[in-house]
């Protein structure tokens, strides 16, 4: 037997974690698991498929469906491998991205019958304000969060279970009753979720919460994409759940909309979602 399996979310965080000092061989998911075509639990190869094909349209190409696929396939692998450690540590914060995938994780962990699992959530840390997530950590910081883990209760993987379907399925009428729980096994979701209700589009504009903080950055003067990003992320309420690649998706969608409601003048018809493409200081957002 192994010792111990460290898994978590965002290539930041296990980083940092790699460099605590903490023993063990560190895991990063890699998935927008509230968010595309995917099963309730464990996926099929199918599915997966067509997961690999939603994730390269969401990176506007900027990564290959074989390359996703393959990661994707050996990302459940791992979890497969997970019976031939002692010991599985979770690492995640509170935000949106963070829950759906540690929800999906545990349910995928219970269809395996792979125990025991600790859990290590965070939604704060001292003289850091605003906390988004483990990935504004130091090492000996992240280290100093490893005696808070706690073994995941049934209660926990039963729950973990409802909130995948709700995410996998995106039933609102579910949705909106976890995001009204006062008492949640797993307390973080409830907050979670009424982060991903705020994304559905608005009756009157057609936008979610990430595009109207996007174009009232813009309308208030912010031209460049660096200064866009800096803008939303004060306006927003932490945890903040998005990162880069998913704010220019944003506006890329606000620039694609007829008519356009931002215009992208630049090197390029779009934002580049990945790296490779043209420089985002080359850039420049206008209303139209």
């Amino acid at each position: 037997m192994k010792n111990t399996l460290h898994i978590t979310s965002g290539d930041c965080a296990g980083e940092i974690l790699g460099k605590s000092g903490i023993a063990g061989d560190v895991f990063v998911w890699h998935d927008i698991l509230y968010d595309g075509p995917r099963n309730v639990g464990w996926p099929t190869d199918d599915t997966l498929k067509d997961r690999a094909l939603f994730l390269k349209q969401t990176t506007a190409g900027g990564l290959s469906r074989e390359y996703i696929l393959d990661t994707l396939r050996n990302q459940y692998q791992k979890i497969t491998d997970a019976a031939e450690y002692e010991h599985i540590v979770l690492w995640f914060d509170a935000c949106l991205f963070d829950q759906s995938m540690l929800a999906h994780i545990l349910c995928c962990l219970h269809d395996r019958k792979i125990s025991p699992v600790e859990l290590i959530c965070v939604d704060s840390f001292p003289g850091i304000v605003p906390f988004n997530g483990l990935g504004q950590l130091q090492p000996l910081q992240m280290a100093s969060l490893h005696d808070q883990r706690r073994p995941v209760t049934d209660a926990q993987f039963q729950f973990a279970k409802i909130v995948d379907q709700a995410f996998a399925t995106q039933d609102r009428t579910l949705l909106m009753q976890l995001s009204s729980e006062t008492d949640a096994p797993l307390p973080w979701i409830p907050a979670a979720v009424k982060r991903w209700l705020q994304e559905l589009p608005d009756p009157a504009t057609g936008l979610g919460k990430l595009e109207r903080l996007a174009l009232d950055a813009i309308r208030n003067g912010c031209e460049k994409p660096g200064d866009i990003f800096t803008a939303v992320a004060a306006a927003d309420t932490p945890p903040q759940y998005w990162g880069d690649i998913t704010l220019w998706a944003k506006i890329n969608s606000l620039a694609e909309r007829q008519p356009p409601l931002v215009k992208i003048q630049g090197p390029a018809s779009r934002l580049p979602q990945w790296q490779g493409g043209p420089e985002l200081k080359d850039f420049r957002l206008i209303i139209p």
